[in-house]
């Protein structure tokens, strides 16, 4: 069982910036891969990050590449988002997960554990 829990999400203004940070219990974190997704009221949940069980392997929706990066620290059970360059269309509730997996996946029914997501709004 894992049990994930998100937090550092809020109001920014467009062009700043936000880390998320999701904290994990179970002792298999570091044997799985991880990911962040988001869903924005009206619109289907939706793929923005992954990163691999030992962080040597990232991908990303095209649509946040070059701006948001994700990292885990294993030794603190811990997943981040840095996210830059913020804009409105960013704003969602953004959710961390969990896979069985060991190498990244965008879809998000390879994701059996989800925490219960933090607000991210951005005004322009």
């Amino acid at each position: 069982q894992v049990q994930l829990v998100e937090s550092g999400g809020g109001l920014v203004q467009a062009g700043g910036s936000l880390r998320l940070s999701c904290a994990a219990s179970g002792r298999t974190f570091s044997s799985r891969a991880l990911g962040w997704f988001r869903q924005a009221p009206g619109k289907e949940r939706e793929f923005v990050a992954a990163i691999n069980w030992s962080g040597g392997s990232t991908y990303y929706a095209d649509s946040v590449k070059g701006r948001f990066a994700i990292s885990r620290d294993n030794a603190k059970n811990t997943v981040y988002l840095q996210m830059n360059s913020l804009k409105p269309e960013d704003t969602a509730v953004y959710y961390c997960a969990a896979t069985m997996r060991l190498e990244t996946t965008w879809s998000k029914d390879q994701y059996g554990y989800w925490g219960q997501g933090t607000q991210v709004t951005v005004s322009s």
